[in-house]
């Protein structure tokens, strides 16, 4: 399929097939996605869970407003920021820039005290909402990426994150979920597989301007 075939062919699975599983081939290719998803100024303040165990997945139900996907699902792809984010994470981002790429301090000093002081000065409330849009960006890039690959999948937001935090221990980690993924294959009686894309006539969606 071209890129526009596999997008029709996506959809929001209302119903997934809880005896098909992803391949580990499947699998690696979504966490490089995500990985290489982009990121404002590169810093990827994100961190992906992969769960397949459906003893959990069953436990998570409840608190994802009773949404059986997320037990029908081959795996949840749960999408977390930093609980608190530090000035240690963008200092962490040049240590790996000039490992990578070699480049010199002299270089990279003025960009990383301008990124430090930028930082300083947001509320956790601010830098919050700076990195759950990072979350959604990887989300955009994932739901493409499982279009291309033929993996259902169905996006969420109605869940509780108090509730995944405590059951997937994630304060610890200094993580917060905002975003779950479950993906998978579409069940042959999900009443949505069939149903024809409703869509805006692109002319009322994209305006050109010449």
């Amino acid at each position: 399929m071209t890129t526009i075939e596999s997008l029709q062919w996506r959809y929001a699975v209302k119903k997934f097939d809880e005896n098909k599983y992803l391949s580990e081939k499947q699998i690696n290719i979504l966490k490089e996605a995500f990985n290489l998803t982009a990121t404002s100024y590169g810093l990827q303040p994100l961190t992906m869970l992969v769960i397949k165990n459906k003893e959990l997945q069953k436990q998570l139900v409840k608190h994802s407003w009773n949404q059986q996907q997320i037990a029908q699902a081959s795996h949840i792809l749960v999408l977390c920021i930093p609980k608190e984010h530090t000035q240690e994470d963008v200092e962490n981002y040049f240590k790996l820039v000039k490992n990578i790429r070699n480049t010199p301090d002299e270089i990279l000093n003025p960009f990383k005290e301008f990124l430090i002081d930028s930082f300083s000065q947001k509320t956790q409330e601010e830098l919050f909402s700076w990195n759950k849009n990072q979350a959604y960006i990887a989300l955009g890039n994932l739901l493409t990426v499982c279009a291309v690959e033929k993996i259902d999948s169905c996006p969420m937001e109605g869940f509780i994150p108090e509730k995944y935090d405590e059951i997937l221990d994630l304060s610890s980690k200094n993580l917060q979920p905002v975003l779950i993924l479950p993906v998978g294959f579409r069940a042959e009686d999900d009443f949505m597989k069939d149903l024809k894309k409703v869509r805006k006539n692109i002319n009322d969606s994209v305006l050109h301007i010449d």
